[in-house]
């Protein structure tokens, strides 16, 4: 379903302008891109960093449907209050809800009787998809779905044909899907409340939630049914057209805590007025970056990046400040909570950019990981509801909290944050050990080596800099000293990075366009793309090659190989322009190391490649997973011009602009972004200017975009220079 919605008029000045734009934001937002493909994103009612994503699962659970959803198959289960969006695994799917007509069998059934299970094929055609909104019909039953949701409630409203034998099914069970249920119970209070819990182990291995449900029209009876008494049907006669709403609310805590979020989020049935409210939360988070669209950056692919990058982290509290700790017991918060933390996909673009548009949030996400650290013993590395899933590689919350430390986010404890910075770089688990006793981490010692070492140096130089930030210089020393671990893959024969044993010899055979998922020294990519994994010490790294020329010149022969992958590979390793991969985290600052390396034309030609090619406004039109937000991220401060490549360091070195104007909500008021000879050829930048006057960096610093200033790009066709090259040395 292309989108084909008016791009923003070149005549709107935006939230400058007296005349607001005709449109709403929300009205560009297309929650269907990513939907196919290898996209994986939720597709549900949602509000921004809510707890509740509430939208269908289907029967498949396989890897492309680790939402939930996928373009390729239309069977609906039900429709569960917890997804996931853009991952590589799937959990949760919790407190699934479906409605039905007469007997049915209690389990998800087989595509290929569609009368078996609960299932029901949905009628895609009629598909309703949009910010905290979504509707299908059920075919089987004759049933109108539609759902809305505010931060912990999500609202049903089903509209049933005339039956005496109609009745809403919640399921706890959910069918053995991507996890385990180890004990789950309900409960019917008086006529119209159920009240329960699901307990599950899966990617997350202790995951608790708790619900209460409010049906608008009083069961006539409520029975609990399948395995296990996971099932409960609530059974009601309705007349033609009738529709039946519930309002589900949930909490990681207790049934008091769902209750307590059904009262205060919704007291009322006025199903319309929730989508309404939903709506408007979702277009005050939109508007947070305003631009003039052009047909390089539609508004279409701009603003559902913007949505999909705020759907985590999400909310993990109860109204009364309760909430899971990391070691599974309930404590009380003076600042919301959060859960769902994708760290090694998110510490590059999606936290910076949350960074500039969400401060207050941005604190409350640090506060969390401290809290985590405080309960886990270090810093979360992939956190799902609550659990630690050890998911990927090296440490990176630790860049994460450097960076706010670095930046003056507020809403947190400074020196807490860098104590569980030190904390965590003090342990000695996933190859830490091995890594302090070597100087690095041997390969014939630990698989992925090379993959978990460069994370870690990187986040060493993070450290560094919070260290600096807050006078601690000579932890700063050590830290840097660290950093530069990397330097030991380093093989000057081949330009690439290695794995090395114990007796300090490379890894052989080696292949560098090899790659054995989980089974080699790189994690989800191979020598190609890990070789340029050093944005904290760039400098280092071109002493490694002998010379800027001679980076540069294997930094061109990235794009020019053949787009091959041998071996096993992990299917993360997508989005290929030569050995490039942009569906995959580890590649995504390699663009802008031509601007760090005094060749800033190509990396606009390879930025806006990329934001064409890999990008576009239908359901594959994401490279890769979207990984809770990364890759949306990636390209909405691209569009702007800009990319935090260094993590913890402050600053965004510029690509190439490639919206036409944008104005962005910051600390100081307004952070305003203007191009000059704005067309789609004049892709090179030619002169900046800071507030007017001559800016001659090739990056603009955290402070400056907060203090609202107006940047300014001149853009021509031609490559040009227009900073101080000496800044590169």
């Amino acid at each position: 379903m292309k989108i084909t919605r008016l791009l923003f008029a070149a005549t709107m000045m935006l939230a400058a302008c007296t005349q607001a734009p005709k449109e709403k934001l929300t009205e560009y937002v297309n929650p269907l891109i990513g939907s196919g493909g290898h996209g994986h994103v939720f597709v549900g009612a949602h509000v921004p960093f809510g707890m509740v994503q509430l939208g269908p699962t289907s029967i498949t659970t396989t890897w492309d449907w680790c939402s939930g959803y996928h373009q390729d198959e239309n069977s609906v289960i039900g429709f569960s209050h917890t997804h996931l969006s853009g991952t590589g695994i799937g959990d949760l799917f919790d407190v699934t809800v479906m409605p039905v007509i007469g007997e049915v069998s209690y389990w998800r059934g087989t595509l290929d009787d569609e009368k078996s299970g609960l299932w029901s094929p949905a009628d895609r055609t009629q598909e309703v998809a949009k910010p905290g909104y979504y509707a299908v019909p059920l075919t089987r039953y004759g049933i109108k779905a539609e759902v809305t949701a505010t931060a912990r409630v999500g609202v049903h409203r089903y509209t049933f044909p005339a039956a005496q034998d109609a009745a809403i099914v919640i399921d706890l069970e959910n069918g053995g899907c991507w996890d385990k249920t180890t004990e789950a119970a309900m409960n019917a209070e008086g006529n119209n409340v159920v009240v329960g819990y699901r307990y599950s182990t899966g990617w997350a291995k202790n995951q608790k939630i708790y619900f209460a449900a409010e049906f608008s029209k009083p069961f006539e009876k409520f029975e609990l049914a399948g395995a296990n008494n996971m099932y409960g049907r609530a059974s009601f006669a309705t007349e033609e057209g009738e529709a039946v709403l519930l309002k589900v609310g949930i909490s990681p805590v207790s049934i008091e805590g769902a209750k307590a979020a059904l009262s205060a989020e919704v007291p009322h049935w006025n199903f319309d007025k929730i989508a309404e409210v939903a709506d408007a939360a979702w277009e005050n988070e939109l508007g947070k970056i305003r631009i003039e669209a052009n047909s390089v950056v539609p508004a279409s692919t701009f603003y559902t990046a913007m949505f999909h990058a705020m759907t985590a982290p999400v909310l993990f509290n109860d109204i009364n400040g309760d909430y899971r700790g990391a070691d599974g017991n309930v404590y009380n918060a003076n600042h919301n909570t959060y859960s769902i933390f994708s760290l090694w996909d998110t510490y590059r673009a999606k936290m910076p950019l949350m960074s500039i548009i969400q401060k207050e949030r941005m604190g409350d996400f640090i506060a969390t990981m401290i809290d985590i650290c405080d309960k886990q013993g270090r810093l979360p590395v992939w956190h799902l509801w609550g659990c630690e899933t050890d998911c990927m590689v090296g440490d990176p919350g630790i860049p994460v909290v450097a960076d706010a430390i670095v930046k003056g986010i507020e809403g947190f404890d400074k020196e807490k944050g860098y104590e569980a910075i030190k904390k965590t770089l003090a342990q000695n688990e996933r190859g830490r050990d091995l890594r302090k006793e070597h100087g690095f981490i041997p390969c014939d010692l630990f698989k992925e080596s090379v993959a978990y070492d460069m994370e870690y140096a990187l986040a060493d130089g993070a450290a560094a800099n919070a260290a600096k930030a807050l006078g601690y210089n000579d932890d700063a020393e050590l830290f840097t000293k660290n950093s530069h671990s990397y330097r030991n893959f380093f093989d000057p024969a081949v330009g690439l990075v290695r794995g090395r044993k114990t007796t300090g010899e490379f890894n052989e055979p080696f292949n560098p366009f090899f790659s054995a998922h989980r089974d080699d020294d790189y994690c989800e990519g191979n020598a190609w793309q890990y070789t340029w994994l050093v944005p904290h010490d760039v400098a280092g790294l071109v002493d490694c090659f002998g010379g800027r020329e001679k980076m540069l010149a294997q930094l061109d022969t990235l794009f020019l190989l053949p787009s091959v992958i041998e071996g096993d590979p992990s299917p993360d390793i997508s989005g290929l322009i030569g050995q490039f991969a942009h569906g995959n985290e580890p590649s995504h600052h390699i663009l802008y190391l031509y601007t760090m390396l005094g060749a800033p034309h190509k990396a606009a030609e390879r930025i806006r490649e990329v934001m064409t090619t890999l990008y576009h406004d239908d359901f594959d039109g994401l490279a890769g997973n979207e990984d809770v937000g990364q890759m949306s991220a990636w390209y909405i401060l691209s569009a702007l011009g800009f990319y935090e490549v260094e993590p913890a360091s402050g600053r965004y070195w510029f690509g190439t602009p490639s919206v036409t104007n944008a104005e962005l909500a910051v600390d100081g008021g307004t952070f305003k972004i203007e191009t000059v000879n704005s067309r789609e050829a004049n892709l090179y930048i030619q002169n900046v200017k800071l507030n007017g006057e001559n800016y001659d960096l090739p990056y603009i610093s955290h402070s400056d975009i907060k203090a609202g200033n107006t940047l300014t790009f001149e853009m021509g066709e031609t490559p040009a220079i227009w900073y101080d090259e000496a800044i590169l040395k």
